[in-house]
């Protein structure tokens, strides 16, 4: 038996539907209302400064709420051993991709750069449902919390657009269509990887707000396979706890894609002008391919499990089942 079979975690939503007192509501608020300041902030700080005012707020808010301080559990290494190579790899493929091959060398920047993305992205899918044994749900891949979801959904990315895109001047299609194929492709393999896998398996052995900080330390972190800087790393730091958080709070990945993460990754392709007008129209076959290949994984483990779902699930996450 798993950890988490043993000591199940629910998202705060989950909670709240089980009855929780009026206080775990007011906690609730306070998180959806720190994601909203948090992403209102991020057209006021700098990097440095908001990495820290978002940390501070994160903890300090985490303490007042006490569903997300949770004393540590017994750890699964197994988990914890895949995901460190899991983490390993991509960063390695993404870091050959931009730092080795760069746009000199397109064909092998781009597979590389798509190896990446699948093996942050199908690998962590095989792994829970055919290694482990566990749902789709465990990663946040399904239609639980739907309603309190799709509000959410909207209401960041509402807040996002309208410090990003709302009323910017777009260049000409050629420029920013490819950019928005890419936003959407890497915006699965984020959400996936970092959200649905990263933060649940380690949320299964450190407990909550554990999970936050440290899949937000390895999403800043993972940045440099793209050849970024500390402050940069730094900021995307405190845009992680961000994304954690908003994740955190229903444990569906359509919280995060494919509004939130994606509007903020286009917009900043947009502002950094590294790629607009670089990528030519056939980009987006490449990256339609590697979306297509998510999907049949997601497809594919969604049948293995429903052709097993009278076998007993030997790790169900209970905290988004």
């Amino acid at each position: 038996m798993d950890v988490e079979t043993r000591h199940p975690r629910v998202p705060p939503v989950e909670l709240l539907r089980k009855g929780e007192k009026p206080r775990g509501r007011v906690a609730f608020g306070a998180w959806v209302g720190f994601v909203v300041v948090a992403l209102l902030l991020l057209d006021v700080l700098s990097d440095l400064t908001y990495a820290i005012v978002v940390a501070t707020g994160a903890l300090l808010l985490s303490f007042a709420t006490s569903q997300w301080v949770v004393p540590r559990e017994q750890l699964d290494r197994r988990d914890l051993v895949w995901a460190v190579a899991f983490y390993l790899g991509v960063v390695g493929l993404f870091r050959l991709a931009f730092g080795v091959f760069t746009a000199d060398r397109t064909a092998p920047m781009f597979l590389s750069f798509a190896a990446g993305l699948l093996v942050g992205t199908v690998g962590p899918i095989v792994y829970t449902v055919w290694i482990r044994g566990r749902t789709l749900r465990s990663l946040g891949l399904g239609l639980h919390n739907l309603r309190t979801t799709l509000l959410l959904a909207v209401l960041f990315g509402a807040v996002q657009l309208s410090i990003t895109l709302l009323g910017y001047d777009l260049p000409a299609p050629v420029d920013w269509v490819p950019l928005l194929v890419m936003s959407l492709t890497v915006g699965v393999f984020e959400s996936v990887f970092f959200r649905g896998f990263l933060q649940g398996r380690l949320e299964a052995s450190f407990g909550r707000a554990p999970a936050v900080l440290l899949a937000s330390v390895l999403y800043g972190a993972y940045h440099v396979g793209y050849g970024m800087g500390a402050s940069e790393i730094v900021f995307l730091f405190g845009l992680g706890v961000v994304y954690a958080v908003a994740y955190a709070l229903c444990g569906n990945l359509l919280v995060l894609w494919p509004l939130l993460t994606p509007l903020g990754s286009f917009f900043a392709q947009l502002e950094s002008g590294d790629l607009a007008g670089k990528l030519p129209w056939a980009a987006i076959l490449g990256f339609v391919d590697v979306l297509g290949l998510m999907a049949a994984a997601v497809v594919l483990a969604y049948r293995h499990a429903r052709h097993g779902r009278d076998v007993p699930d030997r790790g169900v996450s209970h905290a988004r089942s």
